[in-house]
């Protein structure tokens, strides 16, 4: 008689799969609250330039965004080479950016539209010139609280 007796081919447990949607639920929830929707598809070449003195807008509900540029490759056989204007997902041009600017405005509930600021997006190789055409279309409108968006950093690197 032998001191040792063999077990029997036992086989394994079964992996329970009962709390696998609870865990596919809880993930699913998790990228849906950290998850930032794009607002706007990109119509125009956007380098922004540098600065040194910024400051980060803190409710960006209140902001509407005009971004200034060359159209990217894409637009460039329709649009031309020069300087466009963007608002949403759409070229503007300069003597419809007012009425499209109040659109946007009425657009936001009624106690925020004191408080609504216009941010210009520039590329740094556009022309001045637009954008102080811009400026003026704007405060035909009343648009008055105005703020460039930019990058931190060298602005000696604005010149390259």
């Amino acid at each position: 008689m032998s001191k040792f007796k063999f077990k029997k081919a036992t086989k394994t447990p079964e992996v329970s799969t009962a709390s696998l949607p609870d865990i596919v639920f809880m993930l699913l929830f998790f990228f849906m609250t950290v998850t930032v929707m794009k607002e706007d598809t990109l119509k125009v070449v956007n380098e922004l330039p540098n600065a040194t003195e910024i400051k980060k807008l803190e409710k960006k509900d209140r902001v509407i965004t005009i971004y200034i540029g060359k159209p990217v490759d894409k637009f460039q056989e329709t649009q031309g080479e020069q300087a466009k204007i963007q608002m949403e997902d759409s070229f503007v041009n300069l003597s419809d950016l007012g009425a499209r600017v109040l659109e946007a405005v009425n657009e936001k509930p009624e106690h925020l539209r004191a408080f609504i600021a216009i941010s210009l997006k520039v590329d740094k190789k556009a022309s001045m010139g637009l954008i102080a055409d811009v400026k003026e279309e704007l405060r035909i409108v009343n648009a008055l609280k105005i703020n460039y968006t930019t990058y931190e950093g060298d602005t000696s690197k604005n010149l390259e």
